[in-house]
């Protein structure tokens, strides 16, 4: 794809993370769903905040660490996403433009401060997330950088970022652009409450404007309402063109309107901390995909990645992904 400034434009929640090591006492304590992402507001995000023990603190966002995942992978990567001119935004535009990739969003001078996500790991690995929104509430149509999209072979929208009514008006925008402009479209179904707020409007996204979805299991079912895997892979045909749908330990599917393709996982030796493991296989296989590769050897640079990422704390590469895959590959 010689013809493109970027291989992936991403567009999502800039969120400053707060990883802490938690049991699962807390977690009922805190009365939270283990696993799931719950939104809270600015006076809840300090009460929690003053109920965790010690946390390390990074950037993240789901599409963002996707995004550092392709530039990782040595693909050409945009992000947009909404932050505050403040101490946590400009280490959140920092780090992104350290990791290789474009940030070119202008910060917010007034209003919320920028977003932080509590990722609250318990010993099995498992990931409960409490997310502030912040400033990525105010991330409207007038932040699409329509250029980047324009001259990106792939749009990728995080279903977590469709929460804000102006993020709704934003994707289609940015869609309706990528289209004119002979481009793809990808979405994350982020999930599965994510969803189920929203299933009717995904529905309608993935029919009329998404060419690539990426979900795991418990999101396509959401999306189908259904309790069979099966019937929600079946169900998936025709809407979105390809359908890439994660299983964690078993690995990953692609569907697409004439077949199915089953990638095993890559093997882990030790899993750390899930955080991210969707984002950074979403990273692997669209890292291949615009670079010409087949869909199985997408679904296995995916799997590639996300092995990564579950290996260690943080939802952020801590090695060159590059050099992983051409270590693993050859």
């Amino acid at each position: 794809m010689t013809d493109i400034r970027y291989h992936v434009a991403g567009i999502g929640n800039a969120i400053v993370d707060v990883l802490v090591h938690a049991e699962d006492g807390l977690l009922t304590r805190l009365g939270l769903d283990k696993g799931v992402m719950t939104l809270i507001d600015g006076a809840q995000a300090e009460r929690i905040y003053e109920s965790l023990p010690p946390g390390m603190e990074c950037s993240g966002g789901s599409a963002a660490n996707t995004i550092v995942g392709i530039a990782s992978l040595g693909g050409r990567a945009a992000y947009m996403g909404k932050v505050k001119d403040d101490q946590l935004g400009r280490v959140f535009r920092h780090d992104i433009a350290s990791a290789g990739a474009s940030f070119q969003t202008a910060a917010a001078a007034e209003g919320p401060a920028t977003a932080r996500c509590f990722v609250l790991v318990t010993p099995d690995a498992q990931r409960t997330m409490l997310t502030y929104l912040g400033a990525c509430t105010e991330f409207g149509p007038g932040d699409v950088d329509e250029a980047v999209i324009a001259n990106a072979a792939v749009t990728y929208l995080e279903g977590y970022l469709y929460d804000p009514p102006l993020a709704k008006q934003a994707f289609l925008k940015a869609a309706g652009i990528a289209h004119e402009a002979g481009r793809l479209v990808s979405l994350s179904l982020s999930d599965p409450f994510c969803v189920s707020r929203h299933r009717a409007e995904f529905m309608d996204l993935v029919s009329g404007h998404v060419d690539i979805l990426f979900a795991n299991d418990a999101e396509i079912m959401a999306l189908f309402e259904t309790d069979d895997f099966d019937e929600a892979l079946r169900r998936v045909r025709g809407h979105a063109a390809v359908a890439a749908v994660t299983r964690g330990a078993k690995g990953s599917l692609v569907v697409t309107d004439d077949d199915v393709i089953v990638v095993a996982c890559d093997p882990v030796a030790h899993v750390v901390d899930t955080t991210g493991a969707g984002d950074l296989y979403a990273a692997g296989f669209l890292h291949g995909f615009t670079q010409g590769r087949d869909l199985a050897a997408c679904a296995r640079l995916g799997g590639i990645a996300a092995g990564e990422i579950i290996s260690h704390i943080g939802a952020r590469p801590a090695q060159s992904l590059a050099a992983l895959v051409a270590a693993k590959l050859g």
